[in-house]
């Protein structure tokens, strides 16, 4: 049986691929600050769920995920799902400070920790939900962008590092578009995968180790049409 931790299972993509993983024989540690909504998931079945009720941007997030690999008996896949984000045109500090609070320094402690974890086994596999925000910026929400700008180039990172060690370690970025959980905010959405949808295609991304994967697939061509508009346009939208 395979073992693997997600990052954020209380809700959302998160919680669905809890369940995937599961029925798929894998024994799932499950984290998140709503004890009660992993209390639950596990009661869905208790034999294969193990629970870590923590905060990862103020408790020591390398301790409590050590706690948790000895808790399931090792670590094959870590799922970072964990993330937050708001609309911020006024640019108020707290908003942006609490997003790179989780999005950049939780984000670090936690793929760095999984990545020494897993080139000290041998191999592993490991996956951080980004966002196709981060491909360019954005004025209403220019913390979020940036974060996610931050993860997308520091999984590319960990994936020369991984390359380099010449072991089977695996580093796959999620890029989702819109999908219908308590993140998606803001008017004029389109293309709008439901949790479910978007939690079974990010298992196929792991199946098949993809490098990048994007959440629906055809929000590709959202991100190829962001990489090209010239710069003089994109400021004015």
């Amino acid at each position: 049986m395979k073992r693997a931790i997600i990052i954020g299972a209380t809700s959302g993509i998160g919680n669905e691929l809890s369940k995937i993983l599961v029925e798929n024989e894998y024994k799932v540690g499950i984290t998140g600050r709503r004890k009660t909504e992993l209390d639950n998931l596990k009661e869905s079945n208790s034999k294969n769920f193990s629970i870590s009720s923590f905060d990862c941007t103020t408790e020591n997030n390398s301790e409590k995920l050590t706690e948790l690999v000895n808790e399931i008996g090792g670590l094959d896949l870590l799922i970072l799902s964990s993330g937050t984000g708001d609309l911020n045109e006024k640019l108020e500090f707290d908003i942006e400070n609490s997003t790179n609070k989780l999005n950049v320094i939780a984000f670090t402690e936690i793929v760095d920790w999984t990545f020494n974890y897993f080139e000290k086994q041998g191999k592993g596999h490991l996956i951080a939900i980004s966002s196709i925000a981060g491909i360019r910026g954005s004025r209403i929400a220019p913390a979020y962008n940036a974060s996610k700008a931050y993860q997308i180039n520091y999984l590319e990172g960990l994936r020369q590092k991984a390359t380099k060690t010449k072991k089977p370690i695996y580093i796959t970025d999620i890029r989702p578009g819109f999908v219908d959980t308590d993140m998606a905010k803001g008017e004029g959405q389109f293309w709008v995968a439901t949790k479910e949808k978007a939690a079974k295609q990010i298992f196929g991304f792991i199946k098949k180790k993809k490098t990048v994967g994007y959440v629906s697939k055809r929000w590709r061509l959202i991100a190829i049409l962001l990489k090209v508009i010239p710069n003089g346009i994109y400021k004015r939208i």
